[in-house]
């Protein structure tokens, strides 16, 4: 997988434009990326919910989760599903919006320098190797297209918003990334780990 810079896409994934972006702050290089976990409804996989909630087009009466959310303006620059699939929103040049009230580092509104990507799931089951290998590849095209960023700037939604979010959670296995990587990931990254 390869990045194009001027359209900010990825080679090999698919794309389903989300509106819910808009353009970084000047001169904000691209220097995190964040992982995610997300299913919808909450606890299944392999529905359109999450491309519907993307794009805005999720339907409240669908199910009973979404009439709380079908409002939210959210989005991701990439989605990986439990097959491996790869579903890109947003162009990585602009700032899509999934990390919210975040810090990293001490540098506050991390959606203006981040990438981020959720993976299909939840906190309480073990994502697929499928996902790890896509998400080694994105990782790795990411790396070698934005000079900004670094295996060490890798980190998870609940790192950078801690006690107001719980993702990628305790099954996402850290070390079966580092390895990849071929890197040590921030120690507190590390320390919610689970063999898969």
């Amino acid at each position: 997988m390869r990045v194009d810079r001027q359209s900010g896409l990825m080679e090999g994934a698919k794309y389903i434009r989300s509106p819910n972006h808009d353009a970084r702050p000047h001169g904000a290089d691209i220097s995190l990326i964040v992982l995610h976990n997300i299913s919808l409804p909450p606890g299944e996989f392999g529905g359109q919910g999450v491309n519907q909630l993307f794009t805005n087009h999720l339907d409240k009466n669908e199910h009973p989760f979404y009439e709380e959310i079908h409002e939210l303006r959210v989005s991701s620059h990439v989605f990986i599903r439990r097959d491996g699939e790869v579903i890109q929103y947003v162009p990585f040049h602009l700032r899509a919006w999934h990390a919210g009230v975040s810090c990293f580092e001490g540098q506050a509104v991390c959606n203006d320098y981040s990438i981020g990507i959720e993976l299909e799931g939840t906190d309480d089951k073990p994502f697929r190797e499928e996902q790890y290998a896509a998400l080694d590849q994105v990782l790795t095209s990411l790396l070698a297209t934005y000079p900004s960023l670094s295996p060490e700037k890798i980190t998870g939604h609940e790192q950078i918003a801690p006690m107001r979010k719980t993702d990628p959670g305790p099954c996402f296995n850290w070390h079966r990334v580092s390895d990849a990587m071929q890197t040590e990931l921030p120690a507190i990254a590390v320390l919610n780990t689970t063999d898969e």
